[in-house]
């Protein structure tokens, strides 16, 4: 027994190696794409989305569509694998891969079509929650066990002053989400049961609200976890941008203000990605088309207690962004206007496409997937 102990062991080395080395080449591939790709775009134009570089002939490491056959736009978006994904969106819509793409299977939960799905969490290819979002009763949780082939519904808020933006997991049982200011507080909502049932967590342990404060459900990423306890919720419409930090899943948050500009309604923190419970990217600005975000960006490696600005943000509003897998320094952010990379663990970051996404996962093999308007869903090849 203890050979074939060892055996395992020795085996699971060798996959993390040979994964790791997998992972070091494929940030290398971006990394050297990035700028090739940047070029062909405004020299042509286009999308720089399932392009070649410049007079290489060599295919460079893009975002290959993978038609859903809708036109909703998805905002949740959760990646099990290269092969597996499941994204949710408007008009009630959840889809569903386990072949990379080929093919989607329209899992959506009956009598869904007026709601607003904003966020999914998958934990395998027959388990997701999904949150839809909006005032009262429009808040609602679902869960599959089948792969969406049924549903229940979890939780229904009867609050009229609550409005549900994101969700997030710490482990297969135990989740959270999260509501815009209830009486002066965010509201914090828990299950230890895969989200079977909830619970509204009390508001003692949570700072008092800005004025106009709220998140935004606009990729899923507003809450974000990190091991089995640590937690942040992503802010703005208020004086500053914020985010929250709990590290005893939601029970007490303490708050810090980031760089990226606030003091309207459209502005903010989007996105969070945290890769562990001290390194921490954090993205947005202002959604609207025609306003700047000169400081979209900025970078935390103390747990998110302190904030710095990128030196080299994205050019313009990101609402999702994503650690690369096994990689301590890349990650990709995206938004309507484009994707970007970081190399540098956040503090520049370069164009990689100029196509519209509003949220991005990626998956510890090496699978990375791209979710946002107009059904479109694409994976990251090279």
């Amino acid at each position: 027994m203890r050979g074939l102990g060892k055996s395992r062991r020795k085996s699971r080395a060798s996959r993390t190696v040979t994964v790791g080395l997998c992972a070091a080449a494929f940030a290398a591939a971006l990394t050297a794409a990035a700028p090739a790709q940047a070029h062909e775009a405004q020299a042509h134009g286009t999308r720089a989305h399932g392009t070649r570089a410049h007079g290489s002939g060599k295919a460079v490491v893009h975002w290959e569509l993978k038609a859903g056959g809708t036109d909703a736009r998805f905002r949740g978006l959760s990646a099990v694998g290269r092969n597996t994904a499941w994204v949710a969106g408007s008009k009630g819509t959840v889809l569903r891969t386990t072949d990379g793409g080929a093919h989607w299977h329209d899992v959506s939960p009956p009598g869904a079509a007026g709601l607003e799905f904003r966020d999914i969490e998958a934990f395998d290819a027959r388990r997701a929650v999904a949150l839809t979002i909006g005032e009262g009763e429009a808040s609602r949780v679902f869960r599959t066990d089948d792969g969406g082939a049924t549903w229940t519904e979890s939780f229904r808020n009867t609050d009229p002053k609550a409005f549900y933006d994101c969700l997030t997991f710490f482990d297969r049982r135990h989740g959270l989400a999260m509501s815009d200011p209830v009486d002066g507080r965010f509201r914090i909502l828990s299950t230890s049961d895969g989200g079977r049932s909830w619970t509204v967590l009390p508001g003692d342990g949570m700072p008092a609200a800005q004025d106009g404060e709220a998140g935004f459900a606009a990729s899923g990423q507003c809450l974000v976890s990190a091991g089995p306890r640590d937690v942040w919720l992503a802010t703005g419409g208020g004086a500053h941008t914020r985010v929250l930090h709990s590290g005893d899943r939601g029970l007490t948050w303490k708050a810090a203000d980031t760089p990226i500009p606030a003091g309207d309604p459209a502005r903010g923190v989007f996105a969070l990605a945290f890769r562990d419970r001290a390194h921490g990217l954090a993205v947005g600005g202002d959604y609207r088309a025609d306003q700047t975000s000169p400081r979209s960006a900025a970078v935390s490696g103390d747990g998110g207690r302190t904030w710095t600005p990128a030196g080299r943000p994205p050019p313009a509003y990101r609402s999702g962004v994503a650690w690369l897998p096994h990689s301590r320094a890349s990650a990709l952010a995206v938004g309507p206007t484009g994707t970007d990379l970081t190399t540098d663990g956040g503090r520049t970051w370069r164009t990689l496409d100029t196509g519209s996404y509003d949220t991005v996962d990626c998956t510890a093999d090496l699978g990375c997937w791209a979710a946002g308007e107009k059904g479109r869903v694409a994976r990251l090849e090279r």
